[in-house]
């Protein structure tokens, strides 16, 4: 009787949640830039994500990677002759870059005598040159160009994380991002040539006094255009201007849209393709230069994942919405690629709530299952902890909202998406600042009878995950489970032994080292509060996590076991995050039944 039920088990259909990880998806296609039928994407249709080259002239697709964990970081050379992709161990994020030829062929070094590191980005030029961005905790930022068939040479190198912004279209100036002045969440821009020398400078920190960021979008698409498209924060929100590096002239384009907006150029030069981001949605327009208007693109209510410009003028975009999974559109008409097999089932749409919270307004997005409330309902913190949570389809919430969970994502302070002074706000009170707007976002949930007070689920992954096992202990008689996956545990081992850029990104957001703001790591770090929690802890953690990495895990996990404290552990062979879809579904499976019998 037992074989024939484990038999009848394992044949019976999948569960929509289920189906939701496995139907195979796509991202948007980069293409070539010279080669414009010649594309590249990512799609887990194997199961496992890894990169596919597609020649849009035939129609031919072939898998370009195939690797225990996955391969995402992927780009094209500008005359669509090789695929270049990052090749890391198991997830660990540190290693070389390779190349294949785009119609298939063995893989061979593209880097050579650039020694193995983190990724600090990469500009191929049309000539074959490359710049490329590395990060080590021996050598802090370099950079170094490497010309076709030649050796590499140094170009820049600091203490502080930057990073390769573009290279101009004739392959002669390099943008770079830093944070000299020791900000790290507010970059300065440098331009150089090949060989190092400065161009022009464009600092909005003004050495640090100011909290004011700048990002490079992109230089002119045209030889001998040194137009750079840049985005600043000097009204208080990210929009682009121009900037001519030879001449200094900026040219403000005074888009006046409400919220975040981000630029590329089209393939011409002649516009811009606007992407616009406001209350966890977004849009797209056309800024003509000619005219200095904007037009609307149209497309369905929403979010954006991605989109781009192709030579003929048509906007090829990735949309999806939390009941919608993502789709791959053209303004031409029609779905530009599509997937075989069966599709993801539909989830339920959010709804916007907003809550008056310590610090203003908190946007909060809702989805409820069917059914009178109040529901057991699951806090699903976002990581970032700059990020911020959409209306996009989501195979997790969905998963939970499937099980009979209502589910509320928070944008709390530090989140993206609402101007730079929210943004900003958590510095140096990091994770107890968010967790304020959290605590608020629950009260009302619970008094708007939307959620069962002694049914609340904490959970989140990285940032998120951090926040989860941060407020656990910090607010132990708010939550009923705590989830946390990849988290910071404990705040000054994970600072020691984490990948060197999110050391900067630490002193910038404290203030400083464990060593120099001994109390703000104290009051910040999980680990304190360890003693206080008292409801039933899942952790989550890859063995191979760079950024959250194992032994910090370690040292929150033995002090939960020495004061038995109910908790289970899942370690797994990746690193921040699997790309493979069945350890995907394993995971949530696992946050699935440990929520369940302990809420029972």
């Amino acid at each position: 009787m037992t074989e024939k039920n484990d038999h009848e088990s394992h044949n019976a259909p999948a569960p929509d949640w289920e189906k939701r990880f496995r139907a195979p998806r796509v991202s948007l296609p980069e293409w070539a830039e010279d080669a414009p039928d010649r594309s590249l994407f990512v799609s887990n249709a194997t199961g496992t994500y890894e990169l596919y080259a597609w020649d849009r002239a035939t129609g031919a697709q072939r898998q370009v990677t195939d690797r225990p964990n996955g391969t995402t970081d992927g780009v094209l050379t500008p005359d669509g002759r090789w695929i270049w992709w990052f090749s890391d161990t198991d997830g660990d994020e540190f290693g070389v870059w390779k190349r294949q030829p785009f119609g298939g062929g063995d893989d061979e070094p593209a880097t050579p005598g650039i020694g193995a590191a983190y990724p600090g980005g990469l500009a191929l030029g049309r000539d074959g040159t490359a710049v490329v961005g590395c990060s080590t905790d021996e050598d802090g930022s370099t950079i170094h160009v490497l010309p076709p068939g030649g050796t590499p040479v140094e170009i820049y190198r600091h203490r502080e994380s930057a990073g390769v912004g573009d290279l101009s279209h004739d392959g002669t100036l390099v943008a770079v991002e830093h944070t000299e002045h020791g900000d790290a969440m507010h970059s300065a821009l440098r331009v150089v040539r090949l060989d190092g020398t400065t161009v022009a400078e464009l600092d909005d920190t003004k050495g640090g006094e100011l909290e004011l960021g700048l990002s490079v979008l992109g230089f002119a698409p045209v030889d001998g255009d040194t137009r750079l498209l840049v985005g600043h924060q000097r009204r208080g929100r990210w929009e682009p201007i121009v900037w001519d590096v030879t001449s200094g002239e900026e040219t403000d384009l005074a888009i006046e849209l409400p919220g975040d907006v981000s630029a590329q150029w089209y393939p011409d030069g002649s516009a811009l393709l606007i992407v616009h981001s406001f209350d966890a949605r977004s849009e797209l327009w056309r800024y003509d230069f000619a005219r200095r208007e904007l037009t609307a693109v149209e497309m369905p209510a929403g979010t954006v994942s991605g989109a781009t410009a192709r030579p003929d003028g048509s906007v090829e975009y990735l949309w999806s919405s939390a009941a919608h999974p993502p789709v791959v559109r053209s303004t031409s008409g029609g779905v530009v690629l599509d997937p075989p097999g069966a599709k993801a089932p539909e989830s339920v749409p959010v709804t916007d709530v907003w809550v008056e919270g310590p610090g203003g307004r908190i946007h909060a997005l809702v989805q409820r299952p069917a059914g009178e409330g109040p529901f057991p309902t699951v806090f699903e913190i976002h990581g970032g902890p700059t990020a911020h949570d959409r209306d996009s389809f989501t195979a997790g919430p969905a998963a939970w909202v499937d099980h009979g969970y209502a589910v509320v994502r928070v944008n709390y302070r530090g989140s993206t998406g609402y101007g730079r002074e929210w943004t900003d706000a958590l510095k140096h009170r990091v994770g107890l600042i968010e967790l304020e707007d959290i605590a608020a976002v629950r009260e009302w949930a619970v008094t708007s009878r939307l959620a069962d007070p002694s049914k609340l689920v904490l959970s989140g992954g990285s940032w998120g995950g951090y926040l989860t096992l941060l407020g656990l202990g910090t607010q132990p008689d708010a939550w009923a489970v705590g989830l946390a996956a990849v988290p910071v545990a404990d705040y000054v081992t994970a600072y020691h032994d984490e990948m060197e850029a999110l050391k900067s990104m630490d002193r910038t957001l404290l203030g400083g080292t464990p060593e120099e703001v001994p109390e703000r790591y104290e009051a910040s770090s999980p680990l304190t509060y360890v003693d206080e929690i008292r409801a039933p802890v899942y952790i989550s953690a890859g063995l191979n996590d760079p950024r959250c990495p194992i032994q910090q895990v370690e040292n929150y996990v033995n002090r939960l076991a020495a004061r038995g404290a109910t908790h289970e552990v899942y370690r797994y062979d990746a690193g921040h995050g699997s790309l493979v879809v069945e350890e995907r579904i394993k995971q949530v499976r696992l946050e699935l039944d440990f929520a369940e019998r302990h809420l029972a």
